[in-house]
């Protein structure tokens, strides 16, 4: 399993929380690429519900890694 961001980038207007045959289907039901949905179901599926895609790829970029300090300027 391999996760960009670009791949990661059509999961993040799923349907939160979501277990892993909602995201497959979101997946696929979105025209998400091959890769995304091969990347969901090498999930270990142990009946997890996901929050969000930060759970299913922890490199995720949050907002948090975009805000610059502004007061410094």
């Amino acid at each position: 399993m391999y996760w960009t961001l670009e791949l990661a980038s059509y999961l993040s207007d799923a349907p939160w929380p979501a277990n892993k045959d909602e995201l497959i289907d979101y997946a696929i039901r979105t025209g998400a690429p091959l890769e995304v949905v091969e990347n969901l179901q090498s999930i270990e599926d142990e009946g997890e519900i996901y929050e969000s895609i930060q759970e299913i790829w922890p490199d995720y970029p949050t907002d948090e890694d975009y805000l610059w300090n502004e007061d410094e300027y």
